[in-house]
Formats: C-alpha cells, structure tokens, sequence
C-alpha cells in the first residue's frame, strides 16, 4: 500500500509541475474551468457533463504526455534532428486533434443553450 501512494505523490507532482510550468497547461486549465463554470451556469445534463469532462480530461493528459516527449526528445537529441522533430509534431497533433474535437462537441452542447438564454 505504501507503495502505490508513493506512486500517487510522484504523479501529483508530475501535475504540480506540469500546471506549473508549462504554458500550454495553465491555458488549457483556464479553458477547462471556464468549460466546467458554463456547465454550471447552464445546467447541462449529466450525459453531457461526462463527454465535457472526457474531452477536458483527454486534452489535459495528451498535453502532459506531449510535454513529456517534448522533454525528453530534447534531452535524448538536443540539435535539430528530423526524426526527433517529427515525433515532437505528431505528439503535438494529437494534441490539437484532441482539442478540436472537444471544441466542436462544446459547442454541440452550448450552442443550444446560448440560443435559449439569447
């Protein structure tokens, strides 16, 4: 048991660090939490609240995996290399793949509710 919370306190500190330091983290935290306040505001269903929070949750941990590679393609080959660049860009990808999808099912969800309020 003591090792899975160890487990757990290393994975905490990966998301301390990760919403920490990386920009793109703390963007994406700040959408997601403007996404959760919307869903509040509006009341959105509960089959609603689960795709919000898988698109919210998939885009978050491909990010962290994205920054992960990120980390360490540049540690494994510092100079421009175009093998090491093409794994950085399709990490990347499904990074902006991910997020996408999630604003087009957001704005599947909200665009009707934004009417009704208009």
């Amino acid at each position: 048991m003591k090792r899975f919370f160890t487990r757990v306190q290393y994975a905490l500190q990966g998301w301390t660090a990760f919403f920490a330091k990386e920009t793109h983290g703390q963007i994406q935290l700040i959408v997601a939490i403007i996404v959760v306040v919307a869903g509040c505001y509006f009341s959105i269903s509960t089959t609603e609240w689960m795709l919000l929070l898988l698109c919210i949750g998939l885009v978050l941990a491909l990010e962290m995996v994205n920054t992960a590679v990120e980390k360490l393609a540049d540690r494994v080959h510092p100079d421009l290399h175009p093998q090491i660049g093409l794994v950085k860009d399709v990490a990347a990808g499904a990074v902006l793949w991910a997020s996408v999808i999630s604003v087009v099912i957001g704005l599947m969800i909200f665009i009707p509710y934004v009417k009704a309020l208009l």
